[in-house]
Formats: structure tokens, C-alpha cells, sequence
């Protein structure tokens, strides 16, 4: 299964995140599919990028993103759009 999920970077106490496609059996900083964005915890506002064509395209295929993931979406307004989308036939 493919999960959306963070994985770590930065240095010891300044980290890092990127939001990737991965293979749910792998570890947490291992082998990805695609990076979809990034996340900076400790920015003032706590910066989030994401590419939102591809993050949509992968919830379409049946990706399921982590509960962490699945908040920055919702905080950045993609979920919204995926409901807005016309089902594909």
C-alpha cells in the first residue's frame, strides 16, 4: 500500500520534513516514490509547499496519507479540493 507520509531531515534539533509517496513497508527515511513537498516546523507559520496536482493524482490511485499528513493537507486546502473534483469514469 502507498502511504503519503514525512520523512525526516535537518540536523540534530532543526528538522526538516519532505512529504513523499512511499511504500508502507519501508522505513521511515528509506526508499520513496515521489516527493510531493515539504514541511519546515519551525518557520513562524510553520511553512508548507506542496504540489497539489500530484498529491491529488496519488489519493486518486488510492494512496492513504498519515494522520500528520492528512492535517497539512486539510490546513492547506488540498482535501477540499479533491472532494470539489468530478469522480473520474
Amino acid at each position: 500500500m502507498v502511504r503519503l507520509r514525512l520523512t525526516r531531515g535537518g540536523r540534530h534539533k532543526r528538522p526538516f520534513y519532505r512529504i513523499v509517496a512511499a511504500d508502507s513497508r519501508k522505513p521511515r527515511d528509506g526508499r520513496y516514490l515521489e516527493v510531493l513537498g515539504t514541511y519546515d516546523p519551525l518557520k513562524a507559520l510553520a511553512a508548507v509547499e506542496i504540489k497539489q496536482e500530484r498529491v491529488l493524482d496519488w489519493l486518486s490511485k488510492g494512496a492513504q496519507p498519515s494522520v500528520t499528513v492528512h492535517h497539512l493537507l486539510c490546513k492547506a486546502g488540498v482535501l477540499k479540493l479533491l472532494k470539489a473534483a468530478p469522480a473520474k469514469t
